[in-house]
């Protein structure tokens, strides 16, 4: 035992005063806390996964020596840190098959992590324990300006966590330890950079929406009425009223015309009907076309009202029409106007609630006319129809030959 702290005391003696004195300035997270901090977890997981005090030492002395190969630069540091192990272990009688085992640890440190055994997997998890520590930030912000120095150019912090995002998502612990105990804090911070991932994307895309807004606020200030447009809309839209009165009108004519003729039909042809009861299915017959023609004359020019309310979101999204009544007539008189300048303030929004008013007019007028004609075409068709059954009642069933309506 006493030689094992011997040789672990020479190792952070040797291995300190290179890491101090040897290891460039520029190297902020791989320093001499960094390795401490590997040193203690290699201990700490060493004993956790079971290593006895031989193997305990082993990785403890790769700890030491993992990133002495940093004074020679970053590449290839591992080879140049084993060898730097093997210089100094040799020189102080360390067993050759110690010295292995040692190198085979700081190898294994090698990105992308391929340990071979317990030994590795335990220096593995010890030189990435800081991803499952709380002050991960801490060290991924010297990790961070580490890797600009390295690169010699600027990473945006933006894509710096989109890395670490990517780094933590790939990562796993090889020791049952780190698998039970370090892999879900490590899943804690990895939450952590996705929520901040998520607010950096959500605030860029905030921000492009009000760049584009503001283009477009500029682009309506710079548009200036066009006569011509103006002029389309006011004219269409006179059109479509005019059209509307005369399907009204036209409506109204039939349900007129054929309110008369019922009228007569109830009022002198049914009192006789006792009398020419050959007349009785002619007369059913006129009555059921006249009440079809009122229904469709009367369906014509029934108004359809919608439910009279908009919500705040409807004209912040443009999706009302405030010049059409029934979106709004239920509307207290405050919230009419707030919406309206709403629209007044955007030139594409009040374009766009007078074309959807002309078309929905054309929509109703379509449905108008539709209607319109099925009831002219009920009447002249039902009508010439009546008026042939009439005559054949009475061309070829005289009421003279028929026995009278009440004799059954």
């Amino acid at each position: 035992m006493e030689k094992t702290v011997d040789i672990v005391k020479k190792v952070e003696e040797y291995a300190s005063g290179i890491l101090n004195t040897e290891i460039a300035e520029q190297w902020t997270y791989h320093d001499l806390y960094h390795t401490t901090r590997v040193v203690e977890a290699a201990k700490m997981i060493g004993k956790e996964s079971g290593l006895s005090e031989d193997e305990i030492e082993i990785v403890t002395i790769a700890a030491w020596f993992h990133d002495t190969g940093y004074r020679e630069g970053c590449h290839q540091h591992e080879q140049r840190g084993a060898l730097c192990a093997r210089e100094y272990l040799e020189s102080v009688g360390y067993p050759n098959e110690s010295i292995i085992k040692v190198e085979g640890c700081i190898m294994a440190t090698q990105m992308p992590q391929n340990p071979t055994n317990l030994l590795e997997m335990v220096m593995c998890d010890a030189d990435l324990h800081h991803l499952a520590c709380d002050d991960y930030a801490e060290m991924a912000a010297k990790m961070h300006k580490e890797v600009q120095i390295i690169k010699e150019k600027e990473i945006p912090q933006e894509e710096w966590d989109e890395m670490n995002y990517n780094f933590f998502k790939d990562h796993q612990y090889f020791t049952d330890y780190g698998k039970a105990q370090l892999e879900p804090l490590k899943t804690a911070n990895l939450k952590t950079i996705k929520k901040k991932l998520k607010e950096k994307k959500k605030e860029q895309k905030h921000i492009q929406e009000l760049e584009a807004k503001v283009e477009k606020l500029q682009a309506k200030v710079a548009l200036k009425p066009d006569r011509g447009i103006e002029t389309m809309f006011r004219t269409t839209s006179k059109n479509h009223l005019d059209l509307s009165g005369m399907a009204d009108n036209k409506a109204n004519i039939m349900i007129s015309v054929n309110t008369i003729i019922l009228s007569v039909v109830v009022s002198i042809l049914i009192r006789k009907l006792n009398e020419y009861p050959n007349l009785i299915i002619p007369t059913i017959f006129l009555v059921v076309v006249c009440l079809a023609t009122i229904v469709l004359s009367i369906l014509a020019t029934r108004p359809n009202v919608s439910s009279g309310v908009f919500t705040d979101e409807e004209v912040l999204s443009k999706k009302t029409n405030l010049l059409f009544f029934g979106n709004f007539h239920k509307m207290d008189l405050k919230s009419y106007e707030w919406g309206m300048r709403e629209m007044m303030k955007d030139g594409d929004y009040l374009y766009s609630s007078l074309t959807r008013d002309i078309y929905f007019l054309g929509k109703v007028l379509g449905k108008k006319y539709r209607l319109l004609r099925a009831a002219y075409t009920t009447f002249m068709i039902g009508f010439v129809l009546a008026i042939l059954a009439f005559m054949f009642a009475m061309l070829f069933f005289p009421a003279d030959d028929q026995p009278s309506f009440y004799t059954f």
